[in-house]
C-alpha cells in the first residue's frame, strides 16, 4: 500500500512538472514569434 501511494504521488510530481514545462516553452515560441513578427514589420 505504501509502494502505491509513493508511486501515484510521484507520478502526479512528475506529471505537473511536465505541463508546467510545456506550457513554458509554448510562452517561449510564443515571445520569440512575436519578436519576429515586429522585425519583420519595421
Amino acid at each position: 500500500m505504501k509502494k502505491t501511494a509513493t508511486f501515484i504521488a510521484l507520478s502526479l510530481a512528475f506529471l505537473l512538472a511536465g505541463c508546467n514545462t510545456v506550457k513554458g516553452v509554448g510562452q517561449d515560441v510564443q515571445r520569440a514569434g512575436g519578436a519576429l513578427e515586429r522585425a519583420a514589420n519595421k
